[in-house]
């Protein structure tokens, strides 16, 4: 573990100190836990951005050759 000293705002100061005692925990494991979720979701967020653009873009042409029309995207016969 490494320390660091960091510098906040009086209002946020006053919020962290109330929220690790609500959670009963020192505020620099509070700090620290409120950290590790946002790594958490930025990882999972960049995971899935990645796997999304790594996906072949859709050919919407049809076998002879024309693109489909507005109408023919948007039919939805299968929820009606």
């Amino acid at each position: 573990m490494k320390n660091l000293t960091i510098t906040l705002d009086d209002k946020t100061a006053a919020w962290i100190r109330i929220d690790a005692a609500k959670r009963g925990m020192s505020v620099s494991r509070c700090v620290s836990e409120l950290l590790n979720q946002r790594m958490a979701h930025m990882r999972s967020y960049n995971e899935a951005m990645r796997n999304y653009f790594a996906q072949k873009p859709l050919n919407f042409e049809y076998i002879d050759g024309r693109l489909p029309t507005r109408e023919e995207l948007h039919d939805r016969t299968s929820l009606r």
